[in-house]
């Protein structure tokens, strides 16, 4: 019973360890972000792998997300006559939960599982190592260009979800359940407020901030070998998504 509690305790101790571990990553990080040199190019370099590499996976994930939400929803609205509302519920689904939440986690296992491979076989081959010898610093180079490239790719392809996604529930709704486009439109402006956008917004930007964060402490913290490698890969992945539902849930239910 004492050894159970003996390494319950330590491995508490271990996992809170990380968390601070973690967070003084990320808080020195933003640190970095105003500290000269300003790498802009590379900034933009990452700006294309998350985002223009992306593209296609968010056109399919969004098309197919509004296609099947227009779908099932209009079932159970035409079981109490309001199949006029299938528009706005369709498109509040989308802008409020589904877009910034599926995009953030296709993004992740796309681009978030590759950038912890790119930084950890950068950090087993010594690279990173390098240029601390050579008095610069990585986080630099590394960190603060994928931070900012997260922050303004993922409100972006969060919005190009949820565009393809309504239009995705226009098809179905239209040209399959023979709906109205009108009413499909019009009752969408009467429904979705600023308010509702705003909510995806702020979703998609701390779902960016998280993916990068994990990402990149997971990469230049890997252990040496590929193991190392494909363990951190491993569990960015998997810490980045569990993340972001925590997340989610946590906004949703202050921001009513």
């Amino acid at each position: 019973m004492v050894n159970i509690l003996r390494m319950t305790g330590r491995y508490t101790l271990s996992e809170i360890r990380n968390l601070g571990r973690m967070f003084l990553f990320l808080l020195t990080s933003l640190g970095h972000i105003f500290i000269p040199p300003f790498k802009f190019r590379l900034m933009l370099r990452q700006i294309w792998f998350f985002g223009n590499k992306s593209m296609l996976v968010i056109l399919l994930t969004g098309s197919f997300t509004g296609m099947v939400l227009s779908l099932q929803i209009y079932f159970t609205l035409r079981k109490f006559g309001s199949e006029a509302l299938l528009g706005p519920a369709v498109a509040l689904s989308l802008i409020r939960e589904l877009g910034p939440v599926l995009s953030a986690l296709m993004v992740t296992g796309r681009a978030g599982s590759a950038l912890t491979a790119e930084i950890g076989i950068m950090r087993i081959t010594e690279q990173i190592d390098a240029l601390i010898s050579m008095a610069l610093s990585p986080k630099n180079y590394l960190i603060v260009p994928n931070l900012l490239a997260a922050l303004i790719s993922f409100p972006l392809l969060c919005s190009i979800f949820d565009l393809i996604g309504i239009y995705g529930g226009y098809v179905v709704a239209v040209k399959l359940l023979g709906m109205s486009s009108g009413t499909y439109f019009s009752q969408m402006q009467d429904f979705v407020e600023m308010e509702d956008i705003w909510m995806g917004i702020v979703k998609s930007l701390s779902f960016g901030l998280i993916v990068s964060w994990v990402s990149c402490y997971k990469g230049y913290t890997t252990g040496y070998g590929a193991k190392g490698v494909s363990r951190a890969t491993t569990e960015a992945v998997v810490l980045s998504s569990i993340l972001i539902l925590i997340w989610d849930y946590f906004i949703g239910s202050v921001w009513t």
